[in-house]
């Protein structure tokens, strides 16, 4: 049965039951005191009770925090989920405690969040979330309901469809490699070429080495990429040919160069062409359009890819209803 008691000009209610941990918590009335008994009571008697003590004591941003410290590290993106997390922590809505948090909070969120920035980037930092809190549901003891399930998520943009032709991407090539006197200009033009070869993304690349790449049988292995899994990419004859024109270096990386200064450089390069609106992404975006039309068996495209889903490689390939009717005869 519940006590309600007077101590301190603040009234305190406990709730106690056979086999159960006593319940108590401070109002400043005693009307308030009494209906949160009672509702305690109720939710006893219904079995639906939940013990949110240590939600009600724990702040979003405190939750955030453990999860910079003892889990990002561990992550292979883990320089970018730390960007998100720090970003997170600045926002009002870390300040909330975890038995606060509610889908009204989220959503406001969401919709804040989508006056700025892209449904796409909201998506992501809803998973984000949604991650961070499932996590502390498992792992640190929280009794809460995850909000971030229980609202609607932005409607995902289209994906990019920009496709390069022949003469904008030697308009790129010819500034790269007409652009001298650096140590990143040496190594641009063959990567960018590369990349066209082999649909790689922009951290294989960087990260690939000599070691594990085999001149003779025409494959590059990949120990490590973005979905956790290895591969193994065949190489072209051209792909060998830039290979074989690539001076070695010391770190033993075939492209010695940091993965966010590809993107700078490359991003450079397109505006000085004035070739508008590419990213360097879009190369993988080329490379497996050409490469569908070379190898119609999707599963052997996404071998070369590395997508685990066949949906995602859809967007990269773009098949003609006219070859469609060819092949039906």
């Amino acid at each position: 049965m519940a006590t309600i008691s007077n101590r301190r000009n603040k009234w305190q209610a406990r709730v106690r039951r056979n086999g159960q941990p006593t319940i108590t918590k401070t109002f400043l009335t005693k009307q308030d005191a009494e209906k949160w008994a009672r509702s305690i009571e109720i939710e006893l008697d219904r079995g639906t009770y939940i013990n949110k003590s240590t939600a009600e004591r724990t702040q979003f941003k405190d939750i955030l925090q453990q999860y910079l410290t003892s889990v990002i590290p561990s992550m292979r993106s883990n320089k970018d989920e730390g960007i998100r997390v720090r970003r997170l922590m600045r926002h009002p809505i870390a300040q909330y405690n975890m038995a606060q948090l509610s889908p009204r909070h989220m959503a406001n969120y969401r919709d804040e969040r989508l006056k700025v920035i892209k449904p796409n980037t909201v998506i992501r930092e809803l998973a984000v979330m949604s991650s961070i809190i499932n996590h502390s549901r498992r792992e640190w003891g929280l009794n809460i309901t995850n909000p971030v399930t229980m609202i609607k998520k932005p409607s995902s943009t289209p994906g990019r469809n920009r496709i390069l032709n022949d003469v904008e991407i030697n308009r790129i090539l010819n500034v790269l490699k007409n652009t001298r006197g650096t140590f990143h200009n040496n190594y641009m033009a063959p990567l960018v070429e590369f990349a066209i070869e082999t649909a790689m993304r922009r951290s294989e690349l960087t990260s690939l080495r000599w070691e594990n790449v085999n001149l003779i049988s025409r494959v590059a292995y990949l120990p490590l990429t973005k979905n956790g899994d290895s591969r193994y990419v065949p190489l072209s004859s051209k792909a060998i040919s830039i290979l074989n024109k690539l001076p070695r270096t010391i770190d033993g990386r075939v492209f010695p160069l940091k993965t966010n200064s590809v993107s700078l450089n490359f991003l450079r390069a397109s505006r000085k062409a004035d070739i508008p609106d590419i990213h360097f992404h879009d190369l993988r975006h080329i490379a497996l359009t050409r490469l569908s039309s070379k190898i119609s068996n999707v599963l052997e495209l996404a071998a070369i890819s590395g997508h685990r889903e066949l949906k995602m490689l859809q967007r990269y390939t773009h098949i003609k209803a006219e070859d469609l009717v060819q092949k039906l005869g």
